[in-house]
């Protein structure tokens, strides 16, 4: 046998074996199913690339969080949310920076890879650079508190005026909110007042040795056990805010905290009396692509870490969807109304995650792939019926011209037509479902081909 031989015997095995496993298998026939069916997989495939277009991608499973100063409270809060998104398969990296406002300045910079930051309220105006920007609520208060020497208790920080006062450093959330409510008590850096950049055991060490008269601690710097401790040094008072109302209102930011009677010491009972403290909050910022996912992991880690009551806050308080100057993002807003969406709260992360991923084909597939395809076979039927209609309507119109006076070549010429058409009919591939109209039509054919040839009988 020769090797043409050979390979015909194989092609021959191969085809009489596929015709045999599809007996009635036509390239044309499978062709116009694919026509058919053609709209409909066009349709679908557009709606699932608009859903992926449209819908959010598969969450990222890393997350770079700005925290605050090594050692500092902000550190040891991105420090939290690091081990708690952990759990979740989320690789949190923490960058240590100068606070609050490097935080804002880095979530401000498109190049910056910072996708969240901690930071204090009203440290810098909004402006146009952070429409891009969303916070997720307010997580934790930043307590002021302003200690003084003075024989008698201030009753207004204008008193200050003409005094050395240390008001944290350069660029810290400290200074911003100082210079604030010194500038509500017509008090300006470079005036009579002295404004020194002391923070923290530098800024106490002062006060107590009365090379200052006032320092403003905030944040790691105001924490129970420095209070505590200052308010045990002869000399040395609490500022009471008697005007904190008013601070309120001309201060949006800023929050009043009611302090009973030994709330510090209750041993000692520091303070003696009930005293008001003002304090900002720490709210979560982020970008406003921020997946939603993780928006309800940081949220969620949030009510973990900053849930607890302390001494200036009540349990459960935090966290909280009030804010301050940024707007809340809609997928923080959402948690906070009806919590984390359902796959997220009964799968676990990875779980939900692939769950969601893979609702964004079920939902084309449930809504428009099953509908479109119960209408598949009236589709189909119709296209076969219009190969057939279309013939009958080229039979109709040569009918018409018959019945006119023709002469014996137009008459022969229309009978070639009439040939044609049903060559025509013949070759047409249709399925076994509609061979009755194929065969009607077919004597359809031949009865217009006798009346065709009566006609020309009776002109002779």
């Amino acid at each position: 046998m020769t090797k043409e031989s050979e390979q015909g015997a194989r092609e021959d095995g191969a085809i009489g074996l596929f015709r045999r496993l599809l007996p009635k298998f036509s390239v044309s026939y499978g062709l116009y199913v694919l026509q058919t069916m053609g709209p409909v997989l066009l349709i679908s495939l557009l709606v699932i690339f608009a859903a992926f277009h449209f819908l959010r991608p598969a969450p990222p499973d890393k997350l770079t969080i700005a925290g605050g100063p090594p050692g500092s409270r902000f550190e040891t809060f991105a420090n939290e949310y690091r081990k708690i998104l952990a759990r979740s398969g989320v690789k949190v990296t923490v960058l240590d920076t100068r606070g609050s406002l490097e935080n804002l300045d880095l979530l401000r910079d498109p190049k910056s890879k910072v996708d969240v930051a901690l930071v204090q309220s009203g440290v810098a105006p909004v402006t146009d650079a952070d429409d891009k920007l969303r916070s997720l609520g307010s997580v934790a208060y930043q307590p002021l508190t302003i200690f003084y020497r003075n024989p008698q208790p201030l009753e207004r920080l204008s008193e200050l005026k003409g005094r050395r006062i240390a008001i944290g450093p350069a660029g810290s959330g400290t200074e911003a909110l100082a210079l604030a409510l010194l500038k509500e008590n017509e008090i300006e850096p470079h005036e009579a007042s002295t404004l020194l950049d002391l923070e923290g055991e530098a800024a106490r060490a002062a006060l107590l040795s009365g090379r200052v008269d006032a320092i403003f601690l905030s944040g790691d710097s105001a924490s129970g056990l420095t209070i505590r401790e200052m308010l045990h040094a002869n000399g040395i008072r609490l500022y009471d805010f008697p005007q904190a109302d008013a601070y309120v209102r001309r201060l949006r930011y800023l929050i009043k905290l009611d302090v009973p009677p030994g709330a510090f010491d209750i041993g000692e009972n520091l303070p003696r009396e009930h005293l008001v403290m003002l304090a900002p909050t720490v709210e979560l910022i982020a970008r406003e692509d921020l997946h939603p996912a993780l928006s309800d992991l940081l949220i969620e880690a949030a009510t973990e870490i900053h849930g607890g009551a302390t001494v200036l806050q009540n349990a459960g308080e935090f966290p909280t969807p009030r804010t301050h100057g940024l707007p809340i993002s809609n997928d923080a807003a959402r948690y906070y109304k009806s919590g984390k969406s359902l796959v997220y709260r009964y799968f676990p992360f990875w779980l939900a995650t692939l769950l969601s991923r893979a609702v964004v084909v079920l939902l084309p597939v449930f809504f428009v792939i099953i509908p479109a395809l119960r209408y598949l076979p009236a589709l189909y039927n119709w296209r076969i019926r219009r190969r057939i209609n279309a013939r009958y309507k080229q039979l109709m119109a040569l009918e018409r011209q018959s019945l006119g006076a023709l002469s014996p070549p137009e008459r022969a010429a229309l009978s070639e037509r009439l040939a044609e058409i049903e060559r025509s009919v013949i070759k047409l591939k249709m399925p076994g479902s509609h061979a009755e109209q194929l065969y009607l039509l077919r004597q359809h054919l031949q009865f217009v081909h006798e009346n065709l040839k009566r006609y020309g009988e009776g002109t002779r």
